[in-house]
């Protein structure tokens, strides 16, 4: 899908012990990654859980990523795969200790009918499901491409991956069959695989002219035909920065005479060294790292159509990126101890002055770096939660790397929001310290660089944009990601900020039926913290809406106490946008750390 400048925008868990054999040494290599041996004896421990679960020998696992995850422990990703084919979509995030036992794993349940045949309940038998594709790589890249713009070229050459596709169906719980659909909660709907069908992943990443287009598609590996498709441009759709923000701080180096927007002290590797900023200079690849004879940037003004984007007025949208980039790092390095956009500190860019005129910023998996434009119906598309939100994708798409679709596409775009606008409170605040601050954002996206004074998206009621909605629905995968986001986003309001119980608020939800009738906030530092434990270490990339709200309990429990006010908040917070049932809040226990000052007073913390 091509933006648009008016686009307003089962869990398995178990503890396994550790499997005969398995040194208690760690086996670390480069950049803190588990060596191929520790690897192994983590896929034996797997393997070894097989029968337990049902699954035979055709049932196998691949390691895809692996990560830092909280509290001195390791992260790995592994793909479910049937007779060496990954199947899309499914895959254990296994949570690992400094010896490497595995204390958790998460994993989707989309492989559980494989080679059970009738007794799967399934529309077509998957008994002895065959892997071998009629249709071959480079057809199945050309039927992708076939409706593609005529002179578009590769940003990247297309790729294909034979896969086992698992269809969706949408099955009611046995409590929940008599139900209208009007009053149904996400928990009373139950995706389940309806049939298999072996396919080719391809990923398309295109430039027609100015603009990218991005999509994959899943084409039928027997009859060419195209499954499905889905827009991979991962998008905000404007923001801004120094021009919004005044005289700010900049890290720079100093090299051969000249300054260059090239940050030393944070990231290492990539495309540049280091955290870096690039003058696109109206073109669509990322160009050069900025640089000037002084260490005074920019004039602090929208960018003027014509200028030199190398001048003072050039440098201002470079002043906006780098300040936002610094600002999330910060963020996460302080605050979680995360590094960078992939927890191993590797070194991302962000290129300004993107096309003319161009009203979007991006980011993009060929180089895990971001596009910002100078905005025509926008201003500079720089601002501080913008620039959190595209590098909030690449922290996505470093860890759980949710589908960019249907209800996990909604949380997607909702964890890259809900990252904008935990930046924005934090370097609104100094971007400094170990806490996230009450004060600062303003629950809106984009309100810095909207012309006509509306913001792209409220995190309060979503709905206010017209096309977003408050709440989880039957309809709500069907959505584009952008508006499927909204009832996540406004969970999170709930969870940080609390609810009104005046019906005629924002804040006021029809779902919140127990007591207290305004739900208690636990404060954006603490909301943040669970969101981000459950996105890099339980989502799965097929994670939906009833999936995200367990593995959010989850989370809660793990860092403050199972049963405790945390734990209690997020059960309200999704109950208030219909996935769950609501609860007392006087239920909770509280547990280890829920003794912290919680928001009671909403309008004592309330921003403009």
């Amino acid at each position: 899908m091509i933006p648009q400048p008016f686009f307003r925008a089962v869990v398995l868990a178990a503890a396994i012990v550790l499997a005969p054999g398995v040194s208690a040494a760690p086996m670390m290599g480069a950049a803190g990654k588990l060596d191929s041996k520790a690897q192994a004896l983590v896929l034996d421990q797997l393997d070894a859980r097989r029968p337990a679960i049902g699954l035979d020998a055709d049932h196998s696992y691949r390691v895809v990523s692996q990560h830092p995850g909280v509290q001195g422990t390791h992260v790995m990703r592994v793909a479910h795969l049937y007779k060496g084919v990954r199947i899309f979509g499914a895959e254990s995030v296994v949570v690992l200790d400094a010896r490497q036992q595995i204390v958790s794993e998460s994993a989707s349940p989309r492989r559980l009918a494989l080679g059970r045949g009738a007794t799967s309940g399934m529309t077509s038998t998957a008994t002895g499901f065959d892997t071998m594709p009629v249709i071959r790589r480079k057809a199945a890249v050309s039927a992708a491409l076939k409706n593609s713009p005529p002179r578009a070229v590769n940003v990247k050459l297309p790729t294909a991956e034979l896969v086992i596709y698992p269809v969706m169906r949408d099955e009611r719980a046995p409590s929940a069959v008599a139900k209208p659909d009007s009053e149904l909660n996400a928990v009373d709907v139950v995706e389940t695989v309806d049939h298999y069908m072996l396919a080719w992943h391809v990923c398309v990443r295109l430039r027609s002219g100015e603009q990218p287009i991005y999509y994959d598609a899943i084409v039928d590996a027997r009859t060419g035909a195209i499954i499905e498709r889905w827009n991979m441009l991962q998008t905000v759709e404007g923001i801004g920065l120094s021009q919004y923000n005044g005289n700010v701080t900049l890290s720079t180096t100093f090299a051969g005479n000249m300054y260059q927007l090239l940050d030393p002290q944070r990231g290492k590797g990539g495309s540049f060294g280091a955290m870096a900023i690039t003058n696109a200079n109206h073109a669509t690849s990322s160009g050069r790292v900025y640089t000037n004879v002084s260490n005074t940037w920019g004039d602090g003004k929208q960018f003027v159509e014509g200028a030199s984007t190398t001048g003072a007025n050039g440098q201002t949208a470079a002043v906006n990126a780098m300040w936002g980039l610094m600002n999330t790092y910060d963020l996460h390095q302080n605050v979680l101890g995360w590094r960078a956009l992939d927890g191993h500190d590797t070194a991302t860019h962000i290129a300004v002055h993107v096309n003319r005129g161009y009203d979007n910023a991006y980011y993009s998996d060929t180089c895990r770096c971001m596009f910002i434009g100078d905005g025509t119906f926008f201003t500079n598309l720089g601002a501080i939660d913008v620039v959190g939100h595209e590098m909030g994708h690449g922290v996505t798409a470093a860890t759980s790397n949710l589908l960019y679709k249907g209800e996990s596409g909604g949380l997607n775009e909702s964890s890259s929001d809900i990252t904008g606008e935990v930046v924005e409170a934090y370097a609104r605040a100094g971007g400094t310290g170990n806490i996230v601050p009450e004060l600062g954002n303003d629950w809106m996206l984009g309100s810095e660089i909207a012309r006509d004074g509306k913001p792209l998206r409220w995190m309060i009621k979503p709905s206010k944009d017209g096309s977003s909605r408050d709440a989880w629905s039957t309809t709500l995968k069907n959505l584009d990601v952008h508006y499927s986001s909204g009832p996540n986003n406004r969970m999170f309001y709930f969870l940080a900020r609390g609810s009104d119980a005046d019906k005629t608020g924002d804040a006021w939800s029809s779902y919140l039926t127990r007591q207290p009738a305004a739900m208690t906030g636990i404060g954006i530092d603490k909301a943040f913290r669970i969101w981000f434990r459950a996105n890099t270490t339980k989502f799965t990339a097929s994670t939906n809406y009833a999936d995200a709200r367990t593995k959010m309990i989850e989370a809660a429990g793990e860092l403050y106490g199972v049963g405790s006010r945390e734990a209690v908040a997020v059960t309200r917070a999704y109950a208030a946008i219909n996935v769950g049932a609501d609860i007392d809040e006087t239920t909770a226990d509280p547990g280890p750390g829920s003794a912290s000052a919680a928001v009671t007073d909403r309008s004592s913390v309330e921003t403009d």
